[in-house]
């Protein structure tokens, strides 16, 4: 479960820095991204559910491993894209793929017993990309790392709310002072 934890963070810090440059990302945008970083990770409900099981019930060969590619994450997100309005729906599904696709490319950072990453970009290519071997998802350090950064990002994120509520940039305040002055 540090994995998933550790694709949550990620996406959450990845994508509140991004929100401090595009005004569309805003902090419920960011929870549905987080929200899309445990998709790739669906491929673990393997342990509850049995592919065997699944197969015998719909009757046609199935197999969880294909959630953790980018077709599975764009499947899913689609899927759970429809639950939002019809205004959201399109954001909804691109904030889910954003943190799909980050929880992806950490994946593609750990270690492989192989040297090479699972073909995570299928259906694009079946080809499996060399992997850096930079962490092994069992090692603790790495959720404290994702724990910190996270952190450090909550936290300079606050300051800037803090700072814009206190009138430093902030437009609303002058435009508020405008208006009392016509009167």
């Amino acid at each position: 479960m540090a994995d998933l934890l550790t694709h949550v963070l990620a996406a959450y810090a990845v994508l509140t820095v991004a929100s401090w440059r595009v005004e569309r990302i805003t902090p419920p945008w960011v929870a549905v991204g987080a929200c899309g970083a445990a998709v790739p990770d669906l491929v673990k409900i393997d342990t509850v559910v049995d592919s065997a099981t699944v197969e015998t019930a719909l009757g046609v060969p199935f197999t969880w491993s294909a959630v953790s590619t980018l077709g599975g994450v764009v499947l899913v997100a689609g899927a759970v894209a429809l639950a939002f309005g019809d205004r959201h729906r399109r954001r909804a599904f691109a904030a889910l793929v954003a943190g799909g696709s980050l929880s992806l490319a950490l994946d593609g950072l750990r270690v492989y017993a192989d040297g090479h990453t699972g073909p995570w970009l299928y259906p694009f290519t079946w080809w499996r990309p060399p992997t850096p071997s930079l962490y092994v998802t069992s090692n603790p350090r790495v959720l404290v790392a994702a724990l910190l950064v996270a952190g450090a990002v909550f936290a300079v994120d606050r300051r800037r709310g803090v700072v814009d509520e206190t009138g430093d940039g902030d437009r609303s305040e002058r435009a508020g002072s405008d208006a009392d002055g016509a009167r």
